[in-house]
């Protein structure tokens, strides 16, 4: 194996490491917690799934704003000065969609682990 072998694997590791590490500054917690908070007037909710996903089953409470469109409709949409939390099908997109938000100067943001996957 030669070096630019070497580089182009080490690259290649590090991003797929890079997915699963939990983005700096969110909070990420269960469905149980969520089922806590979820009246709770301060918080805004959002499901990131498309909106089929979102039609076929949802939390009343959660507005549906898909990742792929979060970048250019969250300011839009929601306050900087209130926590977010997102929640997708099992956790994966909303953990980016909590990397999304936190590079858009949004700084309380939580993550639900599992998604809908793990909520009854």
């Amino acid at each position: 194996m030669g070096w630019l072998e070497i580089l182009l694997f080490a690259v290649l590791i590090f991003f797929i490491v890079k997915r699963f590490i939990p983005v700096k500054g969110v909070e990420h917690i269960s469905t149980a917690q969520l089922k806590t908070m979820i009246k709770d007037k301060n918080k805004q909710f959002v499901d990131v799934r498309t909106p089929a996903e979102y039609q076929r089953n949802h939390i009343k409470e959660f507005k549906n704003i898909p990742l792929h469109e979060l970048g250019q409709k969250a300011t839009q949409h929601l306050s900087k000065d209130k926590e977010v939390v997102v929640i997708c099908q099992s956790g994966m997109r909303s953990q980016k969609a909590a990397s999304v938000l936190k590079k858009q100067g949004f700084t309380q943001v939580t993550n639900t682990k599992g998604g809908m996957s793990a909520w009854s």
